[in-house]
Protein backbone atom coordinates (compact mmCIF):
# COMPACT_ATOMS: atom_id res chain seq x y z
CA UNK A 1 0.00 0.00 0.00
CA UNK A 2 2.63 2.72 0.99
CA UNK A 3 4.26 1.78 -2.38
CA UNK A 4 1.07 2.23 -4.16
CA UNK A 5 0.98 5.76 -2.46
CA UNK A 6 4.03 6.81 -4.69
CA UNK A 7 4.69 9.07 -1.70
CA UNK A 8 1.17 10.20 -0.62
CA UNK A 9 -0.13 10.55 3.02
CA UNK A 10 -1.84 8.82 4.13
CA UNK A 11 -3.10 6.70 7.24
CA UNK A 12 -1.13 3.37 8.99
CA UNK A 13 -1.78 0.60 6.40
CA UNK A 14 -1.50 -2.18 9.05
CA UNK A 15 -5.35 -1.84 10.36
CA UNK A 16 -6.53 -2.45 6.77
CA UNK A 17 -4.24 -5.50 6.42
CA UNK A 18 -5.84 -6.86 9.67
CA UNK A 19 -9.12 -6.09 8.40
CA UNK A 20 -8.32 -8.31 5.43
CA UNK A 21 -7.07 -10.95 6.84
CA UNK A 22 -8.83 -11.38 9.33
CA UNK A 23 -11.71 -12.06 6.06
CA UNK A 24 -9.29 -14.35 4.72
CA UNK A 25 -9.71 -16.45 7.56
CA UNK A 26 -13.31 -16.74 7.84
CA UNK A 27 -14.75 -20.21 8.88
CA UNK A 28 -16.85 -20.72 5.17
CA UNK A 29 -13.07 -20.68 3.94
CA UNK A 30 -11.45 -23.76 2.86
CA UNK A 31 -9.60 -23.16 0.23
CA UNK A 32 -10.08 -19.35 -0.38
CA UNK A 33 -7.59 -18.80 2.68
CA UNK A 34 -4.69 -17.14 3.52
CA UNK A 35 -2.59 -19.57 2.57
CA UNK A 36 -4.19 -18.93 -0.98
CA UNK A 37 -3.71 -15.50 -0.27
CA UNK A 38 1.02 -16.04 0.53
CA UNK A 39 0.19 -18.34 -2.71
CA UNK A 40 -1.14 -15.95 -5.32
CA UNK A 41 1.27 -13.03 -3.34
CA UNK A 42 4.48 -15.56 -4.04
CA UNK A 43 3.55 -16.37 -7.72
CA UNK A 44 3.38 -12.70 -8.23
CA UNK A 45 6.81 -12.13 -6.86
CA UNK A 46 7.68 -14.95 -9.63
CA UNK A 47 5.91 -13.08 -12.49
CA UNK A 48 6.38 -9.41 -11.18
CA UNK A 49 8.60 -8.71 -14.38
CA UNK A 50 5.86 -8.92 -16.89
CA UNK A 51 3.49 -6.73 -14.78
CA UNK A 52 3.59 -2.67 -16.00
CA UNK A 53 2.29 -2.05 -12.25
CA UNK A 54 3.09 -4.75 -10.03
CA UNK A 55 2.13 -3.01 -6.60
CA UNK A 56 -1.57 -2.38 -8.36
CA UNK A 57 -1.19 -6.20 -8.94
CA UNK A 58 -0.69 -7.13 -5.48
CA UNK A 59 -3.37 -4.96 -4.22
CA UNK A 60 -5.77 -6.64 -6.11
CA UNK A 61 -4.50 -10.02 -5.22
CA UNK A 62 -4.81 -9.10 -1.15
CA UNK A 63 -8.36 -7.73 -2.54
CA UNK A 64 -9.81 -10.51 -4.98
CA UNK A 65 -11.21 -12.93 -2.71
CA UNK A 66 -12.06 -10.38 0.34
CA UNK A 67 -15.40 -11.03 0.06
CA UNK A 68 -16.29 -14.64 -0.21
CA UNK A 69 -19.65 -16.54 0.18
CA UNK A 70 -19.61 -19.63 -1.19
CA UNK A 71 -22.85 -19.52 -1.88
CA UNK A 72 -22.71 -16.25 -3.24
CA UNK A 73 -22.62 -15.34 -6.91
CA UNK A 74 -21.13 -11.33 -6.87
CA UNK A 75 -18.01 -12.30 -4.23
CA UNK A 76 -15.92 -10.77 -7.31
CA UNK A 77 -17.65 -7.92 -7.97
CA UNK A 78 -18.12 -7.13 -3.85
CA UNK A 79 -14.37 -7.40 -3.19
CA UNK A 80 -13.93 -4.88 -5.81
CA UNK A 81 -16.30 -2.54 -4.28
CA UNK A 82 -14.75 -2.77 -1.38
CA UNK A 83 -11.54 -2.02 -2.63
CA UNK A 84 -13.09 1.07 -4.37
CA UNK A 85 -14.34 2.31 -0.70
CA UNK A 86 -10.86 1.58 1.34
CA UNK A 87 -8.02 2.34 -0.95
CA UNK A 88 -8.54 5.72 -1.85
CA UNK A 89 -9.49 6.18 2.29
CA UNK A 90 -6.16 4.79 2.47
CA UNK A 91 -4.43 7.22 0.29
CA UNK A 92 -4.49 5.07 -2.72
CA UNK A 93 -4.59 7.45 -6.02
CA UNK A 94 -7.74 7.16 -8.28
CA UNK A 95 -5.95 5.55 -10.48
CA UNK A 96 -4.55 2.69 -8.84
CA UNK A 97 -7.57 2.09 -7.34
CA UNK A 98 -9.20 1.75 -10.37
CA UNK A 99 -6.69 -0.43 -11.53
CA UNK A 100 -7.14 -2.71 -8.60
CA UNK A 101 -10.51 -3.38 -9.11
CA UNK A 102 -10.35 -3.81 -12.60
CA UNK A 103 -7.87 -6.73 -11.81
CA UNK A 104 -10.86 -7.92 -8.99
CA UNK A 105 -13.12 -8.09 -11.44
CA UNK A 106 -11.27 -10.02 -14.26
CA UNK A 107 -10.91 -12.73 -11.81
CA UNK A 108 -14.61 -14.02 -12.86
CA UNK A 109 -13.60 -15.15 -15.93
CA UNK A 110 -9.68 -15.20 -15.59
CA UNK A 111 -9.01 -14.39 -19.57
CA UNK A 112 -7.61 -10.90 -19.42
CA UNK A 113 -7.36 -8.90 -23.08
CA UNK A 114 -4.37 -9.13 -25.28
CA UNK A 115 -1.71 -7.14 -23.91
CA UNK A 116 -2.99 -6.76 -20.00
CA UNK A 117 0.24 -7.17 -18.11
CA UNK A 118 -1.67 -6.67 -15.18
CA UNK A 119 -4.28 -8.72 -15.47
CA UNK A 120 -2.02 -11.68 -17.16
CA UNK A 121 -0.03 -11.39 -14.01
CA UNK A 122 -3.03 -11.79 -11.53
CA UNK A 123 -4.87 -14.08 -13.18
CA UNK A 124 -1.57 -16.57 -13.77
CA UNK A 125 -1.08 -16.35 -9.99
CA UNK A 126 -4.48 -16.97 -9.24
CA UNK A 127 -4.77 -20.00 -11.36
CA UNK A 128 -1.34 -21.36 -10.38
CA UNK A 129 -2.84 -24.05 -7.96
CA UNK A 130 -4.00 -25.62 -11.28
CA UNK A 131 -0.54 -26.29 -11.81
CA UNK A 132 0.32 -28.27 -8.90
CA UNK A 133 1.67 -32.40 -8.09
CA UNK A 134 -1.09 -34.89 -7.84
CA UNK A 135 -1.16 -34.66 -4.05
CA UNK A 136 -0.97 -30.68 -4.11
CA UNK A 137 -3.97 -30.64 -6.55
CA UNK A 138 -6.09 -33.44 -5.04
CA UNK A 139 -5.90 -31.30 -1.94
CA UNK A 140 -6.78 -28.37 -3.52
CA UNK A 141 -10.25 -30.37 -5.45
CA UNK A 142 -10.71 -31.32 -2.07
CA UNK A 143 -10.86 -28.15 -0.23
CA UNK A 144 -13.37 -26.58 -2.84
CA UNK A 145 -15.26 -29.45 -2.44
CA UNK A 146 -15.40 -28.69 1.40
CA UNK A 147 -16.69 -24.97 0.77
CA UNK A 148 -19.38 -26.47 -1.03
CA UNK A 149 -20.68 -28.67 1.04
CA UNK A 150 -23.61 -27.53 1.29
CA UNK A 151 -24.17 -28.74 -2.64
CA UNK A 152 -25.66 -31.98 -3.10
CA UNK A 153 -22.88 -34.00 -4.84
CA UNK A 154 -24.74 -34.12 -7.83
CA UNK A 155 -25.40 -31.04 -7.92
CA UNK A 156 -21.59 -30.13 -7.09
CA UNK A 157 -20.16 -32.56 -9.94
CA UNK A 158 -22.50 -31.15 -12.46
CA UNK A 159 -21.37 -27.32 -11.83
CA UNK A 160 -17.80 -28.64 -10.55
CA UNK A 161 -17.60 -30.06 -14.57
CA UNK A 162 -19.17 -26.75 -16.00
CA UNK A 163 -16.45 -25.12 -14.44
CA UNK A 164 -13.58 -27.12 -15.60
CA UNK A 165 -14.71 -27.02 -19.14
CA UNK A 166 -14.76 -23.66 -19.36
CA UNK A 167 -10.70 -23.39 -17.65
CA UNK A 168 -10.08 -26.33 -20.52
CA UNK A 169 -11.95 -24.15 -23.45
CA UNK A 170 -9.59 -21.32 -23.00
CA UNK A 171 -7.17 -21.19 -25.44
CA UNK A 172 -4.40 -20.71 -22.92
CA UNK A 173 -4.73 -20.86 -19.36
CA UNK A 174 -1.64 -18.77 -18.50
CA UNK A 175 -0.51 -15.74 -20.49
CA UNK A 176 2.78 -15.15 -19.38
CA UNK A 177 5.57 -16.57 -20.85
CA UNK A 178 6.67 -18.11 -17.25
CA UNK A 179 3.41 -18.86 -17.15
CA UNK A 180 2.92 -20.69 -20.39
CA UNK A 181 6.03 -22.28 -20.34
CA UNK A 182 6.07 -23.92 -16.45
CA UNK A 183 2.41 -24.14 -15.83
CA UNK A 184 0.11 -24.69 -18.93
CA UNK A 185 0.46 -28.32 -19.59
CA UNK A 186 0.67 -29.68 -16.13
CA UNK A 187 -2.77 -27.99 -15.62
CA UNK A 188 -3.95 -29.33 -18.35
CA UNK A 189 -3.56 -32.47 -17.66
CA UNK A 190 -4.88 -32.34 -13.94
CA UNK A 191 -8.06 -30.44 -15.27
CA UNK A 192 -8.64 -33.04 -17.31
CA UNK A 193 -7.64 -35.75 -14.72
CA UNK A 194 -10.60 -33.84 -12.42
CA UNK A 195 -12.98 -33.45 -15.55
CA UNK A 196 -12.68 -37.67 -16.05
CA UNK A 197 -13.38 -38.18 -12.81
CA UNK A 198 -16.47 -36.34 -12.31
CA UNK A 199 -17.88 -37.79 -15.19
CA UNK A 200 -20.94 -40.16 -14.67
CA UNK A 201 -18.08 -43.31 -15.92
CA UNK A 202 -15.18 -41.41 -14.69
CA UNK A 203 -12.93 -43.29 -11.64
CA UNK A 204 -14.00 -47.10 -12.78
Amino acid sequence: MLAARAGAEGPDPLPYAENLLARWAEPQRRYHTTAHLTAVLDRIDTLAPYADDVHAVRLAAWFHDAVYRPDRTENEERSAALAERALPEAGVGEAVTAEVARLVRLTVTHDPAEGDRDGEVLCDADLAVLAGGPQEYAAYAAQVREEYGFVPDEAFRAGRAAVLRQLLALPRLFRTPYGAAEWEERARHNLATELELLEPSGGR
